[in-house]
């Protein structure tokens, strides 16, 4: 009995590909003041959605529409012969078979649509966070490379000094103990780095050591979230991946 129409409904069920949450699905939609459908056993515990209509018509069970409760006792089966069960277990598989592979397309198109949808809404995520981090890009190499200019400027000058104190104010004997200080100085310096980072001093590793020093720096002050864009990049490789 539909409680808002007040009349009898009779539903077609196909219990090998039915199952419970398309029937409650099905109910609801004949009668829009169904509010809530749900189906539970005998012991009064709930039945999934998932299970198909075929198992819930083994044994009685309970239909709840609303806060109307209707027992159901489903017609005995006959019980078959060894044979005749093997040829009905056959004959649902092929079923089963069938319908998989008549709705195997138009699954395949509701899932390219939502991968399409999902990435049209990731590059639209993405969009602000590129372009933010190719700002950010462009000001932490500009700030490496100035480094990197500001140390040659610095050596040059270090070298001009060493050359002007050894031939005109001073000679190479009392300039030697300075120029064997310094190395060991620098030495020293690049000894330390190596403890402070495990690294060797290779220029293009310090380089961009820098490099990323100033970029998340810089992407802390401008509120970057970098987890956030390189969650986005992954999720938008995944969804071009599956597309491919």
């Amino acid at each position: 009995m539909l409680p808002t129409r007040r009349e009898r409904c009779r539903f077609t069920v196909k219990p090998v590909v039915t199952t419970v949450g398309a029937f409650l699905r099905d109910v609801q939609r004949e009668d829009k003041g169904i509010e809530k459908a749900e189906v539970f056993a005998t012991d009064g515990s709930k039945v999934s959605h998932a299970t198909l209509m075929e198992v819930l018509l083994m044994n009685d069970f309970k239909l709840v529409i609303n806060n109307a409760a209707y027992s159901v006792s489903p017609p005995v089966k006959d019980k078959l012969s060894n044979e005749h069960a093997t040829e009905m277990e056959d004959i649902k598989c092929l079923v089963h078979r069938l319908f998989v592979a008549l709705h195997l397309e138009d699954h395949q198109i509701r899932k390219e649509r939502e991968l399409l949808q999902k990435l049209d809404h990731l590059k639209e995520e993405l969009l602000p966070l590129e372009q933010m981090k190719a700002r950010i890009m462009d000001s932490a190499d500009a700030k490496t490379s100035r480094l990197l200019w500001v140390g040659l400027a610095l050596m040059s000058t270090q070298g001009g000094a060493l050359a002007w104190l050894t031939w005109w104010v001073y000679s190479w004997d009392i300039m030697e103990p300075v120029t064997y200080f310094i190395t060991y100085g620098s030495a020293m310096a690049f000894y330390a780095y190596f403890v402070l980072t495990r690294q060797d001093y290779i220029y293009p590793d310090a380089k961009d050591r820098q490099f990323l020093h100033y970029f998340y720096r810089k992407s802390k002050k401008q509120h970057f979230n970098v987890e956030r864009y390189n969650k986005l990049k992954e999720d938008l490789a995944e969804v071009n991946t599956v597309l491919k």
